[in-house]
């Protein structure tokens, strides 16, 4: 057998490497959420974390274990990056509102096992890239998020979601410095 019809077959048959890393490596038992209620979106609408908090600290070794974990899983679960990209930032102060982004995340993985990348043979040709960007999201620092992500074929082959370096004065800025980041990638 091939080895693109194996990895067909895996897809097709539900065993994925994100599905098993979801499910059977310890990242929804380790927290007691393999009974939990899934969830349709990887985060509430419109929450915004800061490091900045009044809140219940929480085990910081604990957080990062599950934070780095979900990095790895970013990997093939384009989906979760930029809730990923968020949490990751806060490492080194997790709070309570902190650790809930993270187990909301844990409860979306739960309820979407079997997605991932999945790359198939397509008459379509070429490369196109969408990107956006978040003016002023950062509630600490003011600066603006931006995201692409290309497809080669009709497949997902490239993405990013990465906090802009300078303070944007507008939106329209903010778009422009993104359209940047994406034309810089495309070339």
């Amino acid at each position: 057998m091939g080895r693109w019809a194996r990895c067909r077959e895996e897809v097709e048959g539900g065993i994925s490497q994100p599905r098993k890393y979801t499910l059977d490596l310890d990242l929804l038992k380790e927290t007691g959420m393999t009974g939990c209620k899934p969830v349709d979106t990887p985060t509430e609408y419109n929450v915004k974390l800061s490091n900045v908090n009044n809140g219940v600290p929480v085990s910081k070794e604990r957080y990062q274990r599950l934070v780095r974990k979900l990095i790895y899983l970013s990997h093939t679960r384009p989906n979760i990056s930029y809730v990923v990209s968020v949490v990751s930032q806060l490492m080194q102060a997790p709070y309570e509102e902190h650790m809930t982004a993270v187990e909301r995340n844990l409860q979306y993985l739960k309820g979407t096992p079997g997605k991932g990348l999945l790359f198939r043979k397509s008459n379509k040709r070429g490369i196109e890239a969408y990107l956006d960007s978040d003016w002023a999201r950062s509630a600490v620092d003011r600066k603006s998020m931006s995201g692409y992500c290309t497809f080669f074929c009709g497949n997902l082959v490239t993405w990013r979601s990465k906090k802009q370096g300078v303070i944007a004065r507008s939106s329209a800025e903010a778009e422009y410095r993104a359209m940047c980041l994406g034309i810089c990638e495309e070339i």
